[in-house]
């Protein structure tokens, strides 16, 4: 990620001289763009032509100075953010390493002496306050800060349609001398008040879906983009709304690479069959997305959230969880066409608990596709920053306060007010809505979905969100 930002930073700044440059032929481009725009798109639907307004966002000037600022400022409290978190982790098992020694039961420092009687004023080691540094017992614990270090740190959010878990900040760790792993949550309370709490406690884990069903967590399935699979009933401690669910499905949107490249080896072990089956599903999967991705051409808001509105329509027991046939009629109202070759196939990888339903959540993902985890990032900070109450919904209220339109260039140029802007942005949003008066994160989540399909760059789909929300 932090690359991703430098290299940002330096787009940015080429894209920006070149504006300022050509700053009054870029906005006759821009005009030009919006009149071949309305040739091209005449078929659309309102809505459709609404969404589209969102892209011009993408050729405003952005202030390459600011840019820059913002990033580093971003890089740095993410950097010390995650370092909090470390330290915390290294505190809590090397402590424990200690506390639970068998030998902080003994009522005196004096090992050895059985033959003295007990003291009945005198407290056991382990329940007498001391710091860990302070203690007189050698601890016969193997563990060490050198053996914790052999680490590979990741950033990890789940994906939920609950808002307030799908923004939790988590920040996990794989060890290798063991194998095992555990996940820390970051809480901010205000500006300077934080908290890191353990979310998954360090054991051995294994996958609990997909090809991998039943195997080790290993090195190699640690990458950006990977899913780590946990069940809800392994732990006691997670939120109700996670255990509404059977599974947690975690996403690695960040990994510590220069740690995952020094520690592996030759000597890994690598699954053939399995990694040629996951080639194959991804490669059934990405002929549907490539298929769909002609038909979704300017219309990826309105069919995307719509998808979404509909699903959560058939879903009457709020399961997440459809049929197959119910999956066939979305397609059908929806005028996408896959063919039946390839929803069997889909359907087969999907259907892997062999129970004739799948998350419709899961299903959109793998039919359409998803913004890339870069991208999704920026989304999650647009909606963290209007939800400050951490609840999973807004206001509409509230989003119409905090959306500003000043900056875009159909704005600047004259062609639309501020007020029209955002009210074809607010017009779209509340569409895919399932209440009028606010958006879940799920629903803001899909319309950005959709509107990423027609984006093809990452930096303008970043700058589209930037620019408006002021992230």
């Amino acid at each position: 990620m932090k690359e991703g930002y430098k290299q940002y930073s330096q787009r940015k700044a080429e894209k920006t001289k070149s504006n300022i440059t050509h700053q009054h032929s870029t906005r006759n481009k821009t005009d030009d763009k919006c009149v071949q725009g309305e040739e091209t798109i005449a078929d659309l639907t309102t809505l459709d032509r609404k969404a589209v307004l969102q892209q011009g966002y993408a050729d405003n000037p952005y202030d390459a100075q600011r840019s820059t600022r913002k990033s580093d400022a971003e890089m740095v409290a993410a950097e010390k953010k995650k370092q909090t978190v470390a330290e915390q982790v290294m505190t809590d098992y090397l402590s424990r390493a200690v506390i639970s020694d068998p030998g902080q039961n003994l009522t005196t420092e004096k090992q050895g002496s059985a033959r003295m009687l007990p003291v009945s004023n005198i407290a056991p080691l382990r329940l007498r306050k001391r710091t860990l540094h302070e203690t007189k017992i050698r601890t016969h614990s193997t563990l060490t800060e050198y053996i914790l270090s052999n680490k590979v740190q990741f950033d990890g959010r789940i994906i939920s349609r609950n808002g307030r878990d799908a923004c939790r900040e988590l920040i996990g760790f794989f060890f290798t001398h063991d194998q095992s792993l555990t996940v820390y949550e970051y809480r901010q309370f205000g500006k300077n008040r934080t908290n890191v709490l353990p979310f998954i406690q360090k054991n051995i884990y294994s996958h609990q879906r997909g090809r991998r069903k039943g195997k080790q967590y290993q090195l190699g399935d640690f990458y950006v983009g990977a899913n780590l699979t946990f069940l809800s009933s392994d732990h006691v401690r997670f939120p109700e709304s996670i255990k509404e669910n059977t599974l947690l499905i975690l996403r690695i949107t960040n990994i510590d690479r220069i740690a995952l490249d020094s520690l592996r080896t030759d000597s890994m072990e690598h699954e053939d069959g399995i990694n040629r089956q996951e080639a194959n599903d991804r490669l059934v999967f990405k002929a549907i997305q490539d298929k769909l991705k002609e038909q979704l051409h300017n219309r990826g808001v309105r069919i995307f959230t719509g998808l979404g509105k509909y699903f959560r329509q058939l879903d009457k027991e709020g399961s997440g969880l459809l049929d197959k046939a119910d999956f066939k009629q979305a397609l059908n109202v929806f005028h996408l066409e896959v063919s039946e070759k390839n929803f069997e196939s889909s359907w087969l990888i999907l259907n892997d608990s062999g129970n004739g339903k799948v998350d419709y959540g899961e299903f959109k993902r793998a039919i359409i596709g998803e913004m890339n985890e870069y991208r999704k990032s920026f989304v999650r900070k647009a909606f963290m920053k209007l939800d400050f109450n951490k609840m999973g919904s807004v206001p509409i209220i509230d989003i119409r306060k905090c959306y500003c339109a000043k900056k875009h260039p159909q704005v600047i140029s004259g062609h639309f007010t501020e007020e029209q802007i955002k009210s074809s942005f607010l017009e779209t949003l509340k569409d895919a809505c399932n209440k009028s008066d606010e958006v879940s994160y799920g629903e803001f989540e899909d319309y950005y979905e959709g509107l990423s399909i027609g984006i093809v760059n990452d930096e303008d789909f970043v700058n589209i969100l930037r620019t408006p929300w002021g992230i």
